[in-house]
């Protein structure tokens, strides 16, 4: 390998491992506690919140109620009353009630408002900063700007991989465990998934 191209691997080599470097350590732990899901116990903390819809309102929504979406002035009063974002959110209405749920990392959320009574239950559910990590491991409920990170991490991963399989391939000769090392990183796994999962 000329020694152009080898200064340009290595370069790429630890210019990814920089960039993967906290992800890597996230993503490994989040992963050991994942793994052990059941043992961790969790003691969720659940808040709720009851109101009531203002006549002014709640008119409109009895002599009309929506099929689809939320309106303005509703959406308004929600974020004005309530610890709430309700933007990009799609409630789910019935002939009496409007249903929204409200999922987030670490926990959960939904509201419900009956339309006959104007009653409103808002609840959150708080699992803890473990699940809260779990969750951004697996890109749930955590928007379009961390799937994107977990992309472009994802992607220097590879980077770092495959530079770091090509420098391993240009020290080998000088280091005979290389290959029986990185076959037995093939090998264990791939004996565990056809012995042992079933």
């Amino acid at each position: 390998m000329p020694r152009i191209w080898l200064g340009t691997l290595r370069q790429w080599h630890w210019i990814s491992s920089a960039l993967c470097l906290v992800g890597m350590l996230l993503f490994a732990l989040t992963g050991i506690t994942l793994n052990h899901a059941a043992q961790i116990e969790a003691d969720p903390d659940v808040v709720t919140h009851e109101l009531r819809l203002p006549e002014a309102l709640l008119a409109p929504l009895r002599d009309a109620p929506p099929t689809a979406g939320l309106p303005d002035d509703l959406a308004r009063w929600l974020e004005a009353a309530l610890p709430i974002d309700l933007d990009g959110r799609t409630p789910e209405w019935s002939d009496d009630e409007l249903y929204l749920a409200l999922p987030r990392p670490g926990g959960d959320a939904w509201l419900s408002l009956t339309l006959d009574t104007g009653e409103l239950i808002y609840e959150v559910t708080d699992r803890g900063w473990i699940a809260w990590l779990n969750d951004l491991h697996k890109g749930r409920n955590t928007g379009s700007a961390w799937s994107w990170f977990i992309d472009g991490f994802a992607i220097a991963c590879v980077i770092f991989s495959a530079t770091g399989l090509l420098l391993l391939q240009r020290h080998a000769s000088n280091r005979p465990t290389t290959w029986p090392l990185v076959g037995l990183g093939l090998l264990i796994p791939l004996l565990l998934a056809l012995l042992f999962i079933h």
